[in-house]
Formats: C-alpha cells, structure tokens, sequence
C-alpha cells in the first residue's frame, strides 16, 4: 500500500487552516501532518515534520509566504511547496515561482484543483491553477508586471509590507535586518520599478493588482 502524501499547511487563520484539513483527511492518500500559523512557525514545523508538500499562504504577519518558501528551499533544496493565495495577480504568482514554489493555486479555486494541485506537487511536476496561468500569460504583454520580474523574492517581501504600512523598523525586525538596510531595500525597490516617491509606488502596486483601487470620496 502506497504511503500517504504528508501535508504541512501554513496560514494565519485558523479556520482556513481547520476547513483544508477537513477537505484534505476526506482524501484517500493526503494527510496533514502538521500546521502554522506564519513563516517562522511554518519553517519550524517544516524541519520537525518533514512533509511531502508544504502548502503555504503568502499574506501572513510579519515574513509572508515568498519569503518562507526561499527559506525553506534554502534549508531543503529538494522542498516541494504549493503556494494557495487569494491573490490571483501575476506579480505574486511569478515572484513564488522564483522563490522556488511548485504549484500556485489561487483561494477562490474549486477544492478539487487544491487536492490536485498537492498530488501534482509530490509527483514533481509545476501546477498552477487556470486562473492564474491566464493572469501570467496575459502580464507578458505588459511593462510593469517585466518590472517587478526585476525585484528579488525578499525585495518583493519588503514591498508587500510596505504596502501594508508596516514602519521600517517592523520590517527590520521580521526579517533580522537593521533598518538601514531595508531603506536600502525601499530605495532600490522604487529604483527597480521606475517611481520616485512612495505615493508613485502605491499607485503603481495598484495597477499590478497588489492593493485595491481607492474609491475618492465624493468622487462620481
């Protein structure tokens, strides 16, 4: 009898985290073997565990989803991690790829496209959801998206937290660095996408689909 795929599932909210694994013990052959609740709990659990495929969320407290996958790769260049995001831009789904994900599969999917996406994953080959692959495939056309290909996994996680208006002392202390160094990172960031200020910054991150589009008030 073949053995089951072990899961590792990453996500900050626990009722995600309890209705995947509801979903996922229904399945003949996935079971889930351990779970987190944000990147430095994920890594942990990753090396006590070691699953088959970790499925990780991105937008978490503090180090997000891209940034536990270049980890974990890191520890284990062998890891095998299925990104499961509500984000169906193709900013985030390239930037998990370079990180070294395997799969990317968007919240809104059926629940057989995760299940499937798990066993494509342990089976070594790419997955990624229909929605997304026509996302990516579409951004080829477009300037802005090549751009942000410029930023590194890290630099793209630095931008995610900034857009979450978390100060630069925050970041720092998420990702072990002194401040200086992640204004550098805020420098060569807006340097790599072409804006000059922050305010440029936002509305360019609004046009990749990073943050919602602002409603002015008292705008028809």
């Amino acid at each position: 009898m073949a053995a089951n795929i072990r899961v590792l599932l990453v996500d900050d909210h626990a009722i995600v985290r309890e209705g995947y694994r509801r979903l996922m013990e229904k399945q003949p052959g996935i079971e889930v073997v351990a779970e987190a609740e944000n990147a430095a709990a994920g890594y942990q659990a990753y090396k006590a565990s070691s699953p088959d495929v970790a499925v990780v969320d991105i937008s978490m407290p503090g180090r997000g989803g891209i940034d536990l996958v270049r980890q974990l790769r890191q520890w284990d260049p062998d890891a095998r991690v299925l990104i499961f995001s509500m984000h169906a831009t193709a900013a985030y789904a390239q930037q998990a790829f370079r990180a070294g994900a395997k799969g990317y599969v968007t919240k809104s999917s059926p629940p057989d496209i995760l299940v499937s996406a798990i066993r494509t994953v342990y089976a070594g080959r790419p997955a990624i959801c229909t929605e997304n692959s026509q996302v990516v495939a579409a951004s080829q056309l477009c300037d802005d998206v090549s751009a942000m290909k410029d930023l590194s996994p890290r630099q793209f996680e630095i931008l995610r937290m900034i857009l979450d208006a978390r100060t630069t002392e925050e970041i720092a202390t998420a990702f072990n660095l002194s401040p200086k160094t992640v204004a550098n990172h805020h420098y060569e960031i807006k340097s790599k996408l072409g804006v000059r200020s922050d305010i440029e910054l936002v509305y360019f991150c609004m046009r990749q689909g990073l943050l919602p589009s602002l409603a002015v008030p008292g705008a028809v």
